[in-house]
């Protein structure tokens, strides 16, 4: 997954979810899009260093999207965005047997990332990027997700109807143990996420190679449930 026109920068601030303030390397002060709504306040620290994606749309009201950070000497994606275009790009990679690769696959009450389809029936997949990192471990998520619980219920019940169901964990960043829940935040997801690995729901979390302006799906590490 590769990104256009891409600057180094030092965040400023975050007046609100959706914009953020940083100072290029020649000294001009930017407004940007943050493509990440989430809390993120371990990475968006004051100076920390941050990679900004020129906007292709020269009319845009943010000329620039904030799509990475330093954090401890690792580099760290954060573009909500970016889990999604990995994995569609390393999807047959995943799971050969797929034929095809359907994106925002409606399936229940949901609409789930991804639907891998081939000789061997439905494969759904939904794909949750990880940016929290403690001490070289993985957590997710970093704030309460009622919206993730309901996707876990709609995976468990598709392996009830006999289809293969994946919850994908994208490690938004390299060089981290392992992958856990992150039950100080949201208990209740993981106690969802055992459910559904209880029920069949395969559970999978793969760290990236991110670079400034790419990031590609790497190798799988240990899930601790």
């Amino acid at each position: 997954m590769q990104y256009g026109q891409v600057v180094r920068a030092r965040f400023l601030a975050r007046p609100n979810r959706f914009i953020a303030h940083a100072a290029l390397e020649s000294g001009e002060t930017v407004v940007c899009h943050v493509k990440n709504t989430g809390r993120c306040r371990e990475l968006l620290t004051p100076e920390a260093v941050v990679y900004l994606e020129r906007a292709a749309n020269p009319h845009r009201k943010t000329a620039y999207d904030l799509i990475a950070v330093e954090k401890g000497g690792k580099l760290i994606n954060m573009d909500a965005q970016a889990p999604n275009r990995a994995f569609a790009e390393w999807a047959r990679i995943f799971d050969p047997s797929a034929e095809t690769v359907k994106p925002e696959f409606v399936f229940g009450q949901s609409r789930l990332d991804f639907c891998l389809a081939g000789q061997e029936g439905l494969h759904l997949v939904e794909v949750k990027g990880v940016t929290l990192e403690d001490g070289g471990h993985a957590r997710f998520p970093d704030a309460p997700t009622e919206r993730g619980i309901k996707h876990l219920h709609e995976l468990m019940r598709a392996v009830e109807l006999g289809h293969r169901a994946t919850a994908f964990f994208v490690i938004q960043m390299e060089d981290v143990a392992d992958f856990a829940p992150n039950d100080e935040t949201h208990p209740a997801f993981g106690a969802a996420l055992r459910q559904a690995a209880a029920a069949g729901v395969q559970v999978a979390a793969y760290s990236c190679r991110v670079t400034p302006d790419s990031m590609t799906i790497h190798r799988p590490v240990p899930v601790i449930l």
